[in-house]
């Protein structure tokens, strides 16, 4: 077990260029199986859930190409079927929960699928039925077996149908369309998810040779295919990496330059963090953070407390309120930050209120935030990062608090921010891995 070490209180200057977008590299890498012909991948972040995945492929008997870290090429021409029901792979994709999108591709080219209890972040229910239910109407066939732990996906012939969704899920949508895009007829998918990384799997498949209409909108159609080939594809960088090192920037009063941002697929982010007090800049395609020495919150225009919550695409993602959180314990002013989308996100505001963060946590969803304005820093402390999300926003904590903090379970960290010690030490940070 690895720690983080971090001295506060350091002002930071720099450029800095996220990764690629780890949730769309997921979905992207899973959807290699539906060809037999070579993918390769770009842009590639080399984290642990991703390598984890990569991993699997690699034992199913897809051969693997590593031109560098971060771009692949994935030729799934010889595929070990028999490998999704061995105690190996469910030991392994049980750590991942990345591995359900592995079913979508499985049932559309080889009729059949394994899929273990889902593992990754414990930060609350994370149902698979939008997936269970969407593949059932394809013609899916399951079970869910106890004595091995996992559903068991059969599907002699996978036929279009109209689909509504009952949540917009994102990994839900993109396993539908991956079954879908080589089933008999024609899919309709209502109120599917349409975030960017959504759109950029329609996209590759579309050049793959299946026929998806309706991209970057709640209503998906697909007529489908019986060969999708070959072809290469470059990911998004990680809007959510974007977010944190612009709630970076302002935390350490720094002036950091974002390169390479993906500025026309961040939607709502900057706007949000805008509406924190905090100045920022588009410049072409880099986001430029100037050093703060205080931000306030705006209000509502009838004066009352700014409430920011998650919604689905084109909503706030829900993979920033736990940033947009601590970001606002240092700002003028009250905000009351509602994640609705998962139960148990805000539980890491204790280790903040440790720290001397002024938060009320109403219930397992709502925490109201009282800016301290800087009047009074933040104190380091030793903590354990809870999650992904949570782990990062409780680093940008330490390293604007005064004194040392130790974060413990940086495992956590790890498996969606690529050597991220190392990148912001370039950027003049006192953090060490212990």
């Amino acid at each position: 077990m690895h720690s983080f070490e971090v001295t506060g209180g350091k002002k930071l200057r720099g450029e800095i260029i996220p990764q690629g977008a780890k949730n769309e590299a997921l979905q992207i890498i899973s959807a290699v199986l539906l060809t037999s012909e070579k993918v390769t991948i770009n842009n590639i972040p080399d984290i642990v859930d991703v390598n984890l995945l990569i991993e699997l492929l690699g034992e199913m008997n897809v051969t693997i190409e590593r031109h560098s870290r971060h771009s692949c090429s994935f030729t799934a021409d010889n595929v070990n079927i028999d490998y999704l029901h061995s105690e190996a792979y469910h030991k392994k994709s049980g750590r991942l929960r990345g591995s359900v999108m592995l079913a979508g591709p499985m049932l559309a080219r080889f009729k059949k699928a394994f899929i273990p209890k889902p593992g990754g972040d414990k930060i609350g229910r994370r149902r698979l039925d939008t997936h269970i239910v969407g593949f059932e109407k394809l013609g899916v066939q399951f079970q869910y077996h106890h004595e091995d732990g996992f559903f068991h996906l059969h599907a002699p012939t996978l036929k279009g149908v109209d689909l509504l969704l009952d949540e917009p899920s994102v990994t839900g949508t993109a396993n539908i369309v991956m079954a879908a895009v080589m089933a008999q007829g024609t899919t309709s998918i209502y109120n599917a998810a349409c975030e960017p990384y959504i759109q950029q799997l329609c996209m590759m498949l579309n050049r793959m040779g299946a026929k998806i209409g309706g991209i970057s909108s709640n209503l998906l159609t697909i007529e489908g295919v019986t060969h999708l080939g070959g072809t290469a594809h470059t990911l998004l960088p990680d809007m959510i990496e974007v977010g944190s090192f612009i709630g970076l920037a302002a935390m350490t009063q720094s002036e950091i330059t974002i390169r390479n941002a993906g500025v026309a697929h961040l939607g709502q982010i900057p706007d949000k963090f805008r509406q924190l007090g905090i100045e920022l800049e588009c410049r072409g395609d880099d986001i430029f953070i100037p050093e703060q020495k205080q931000y306030e919150i705006q209000t509502f225009l009838d004066g009352s407390v700014m409430t920011i919550y998650d919604h689905p695409w084109p909503g706030f993602t829900p993979d920033l309120l736990s940033i947009v959180l601590v970001v606002a314990t240092q700002a003028k002013g009250s905000v009351l930050i509602h994640q609705k989308m998962f139960e148990s996100r805000l539980f890491f505001v204790d280790k903040l209120i440790d720290m001397g963060a002024q938060i009320i946590l109403c219930d397992p969803h709502r925490a109201a935030v009282i800016g301290l304005g800087r009047q009074h820093h933040l104190r380091g402390i030793t903590m354990s990062s809870p999650d992904i999300r949570a782990g990062v926003a409780l680093l940008i904590a330490a390293l604007s608090a005064e004194g040392k903090s130790i974060i413990q379970n940086i495992e956590q960290i790890d498996r969606g921010y690529q050597y991220i010690d190392q990148r912001l030490q370039r950027l003049g940070a006192q953090i060490q891995r212990i």
